[in-house]
């Protein structure tokens, strides 16, 4: 698999809808973690990033204007000992009630299924970054079978000695559309290098500019599991 430019995969995509991007600092000393929300209506569009104990929650920047609150308003972030869990949904909480309880990623997943939102179905994408027994990741997705309500695709995806300067990036929908196509394939591979400023500001800069919401990066420390977070809300 090629080693793609973030910000190239983001200029070039309109649309991506959520994305994650987690991987390993080509400095080798970093695990990092990236999430970006976007949005095509006024309730999407809505929100912003907040910090929350050690992790993020999305709230309504006017809360006159928030219609429908059940897909939009979770925690994307939320941190259990040295594991970190980043989605695009409520499947937070689900995965770290199942971690808390000695269960897996995995069969936290295998308790949900795709988005409630006809026609675009949109997949739950979801991401792990453990420093429990070594540095390691997992994705998955959780998608509609081509836009079938009626059966629910489940992918993982695990990365164990992750290399230095590479991450995965994985974004609920391929493209803009009406309904918007989902996410297929692998996780796509992509670098990551330079400071935590520099890489939050080409990423923001390379998302869309009217379609942009909020940018979550986070810098892990892999020896002390201490960690550098920069937020941008297109909403201040």
């Amino acid at each position: 698999m090629r080693k793609e430019q973030l910000g190239a995969l983001l200029r070039n995509n309109s649309y991506p809808g959520r994305g994650i991007v987690v991987g390993k600092h080509a400095d080798g000393k970093h695990a990092v973690v990236i999430y970006f929300i976007m949005g095509r209506s006024e309730n999407s569009r809505n929100r912003v990033f907040v910090e929350d104990g050690e992790g993020i929650r999305t709230q309504a920047f006017d809360p006159a204007k928030l219609t429908d609150p059940s897909l939009i308003i979770y925690h994307p972030v939320r941190v259990l000992g040295k594991t970190t869990i980043v989605t695009n949904g409520d499947q937070t909480d689900t995965i770290y009630d199942f971690l808390k309880d000695g269960k897996s990623f995995a069969d936290a997943l295998h308790t949900r299924t795709f988005e409630p939102d006809p026609p675009n179905y949109t997949p739950r994408i979801s991401g792990l970054v453990s420093l429990e027994d070594g540095f390691c990741y997992r994705l998955s997705i959780l998608k509609s079978a081509c836009g079938n309500p009626d059966s629910v695709q489940r992918f993982f995806f695990k990365y164990d000695a992750p290399v230095a300067g590479e991450g995965h990036f994985i974004h609920t929908y391929r493209c803009d559309g009406n309904p918007i196509p989902s996410f297929e394939g692998e996780p796509q591979l992509v670098e990551l290098r330079g400071d935590i400023d520099s890489l939050i500001m080409d990423t923001w800069d390379s998302l869309h500019k009217d379609n942009k919401v909020s940018l979550f990066v986070r810098y892990i420390d892999l020896a002390t599991a201490n960690y550098e977070t920069r937020i941008i809300n297109k909403n201040i």
